[in-house]
């Protein structure tokens, strides 16, 4: 596996987060999207996947999404209002509530991104 040196997470001499394409804070990416990847960069699949809980209908979770933190939680928050459901952030994946994985990943490869569904 290769040594890959590219910033995923930094912080400002104000303690705000630095993106990592542009080293800016805040981000002022013309992606639209802090930290949208680049095609020839991304290197794995972006994983969505459905997880039932014991109680409720379950969580999609969207893994290994090479964006920035603030990117992550941007995207999450367009994804909640789209499809009027709650969701998180936890240790980087993304979780809605409910089945959506078809949505999510017609939207995210719309954005540019290689996806593989799980399960």
């Amino acid at each position: 596996m290769e040594n890959d040196e590219r910033v995923v997470y930094s912080s400002g001499p104000d303690g705000n987060m630095v993106c990592p394409d542009c080293r800016r804070s805040p981000c002022e990416c013309p992606e639209g999207l802090a930290g949208a990847p680049k095609k020839r960069t991304q290197t794995e699949p972006v994983r969505i996947s459905f997880r039932r809980g014991g109680k409720g209908s379950g969580l999609t979770l969207v893994e290994k999404l090479p964006m920035h933190p603030a990117g992550k939680e941007e995207l999450l928050k367009k994804f909640k209002k789209r499809l009027g459901v709650g969701g998180t952030v936890k240790l980087g994946v993304l979780e809605l509530q409910g089945d959506h994985k078809a949505f999510i990943k017609t939207e995210l490869e719309a954005s540019g991104y290689k996806v593989k569904l799980i399960g």
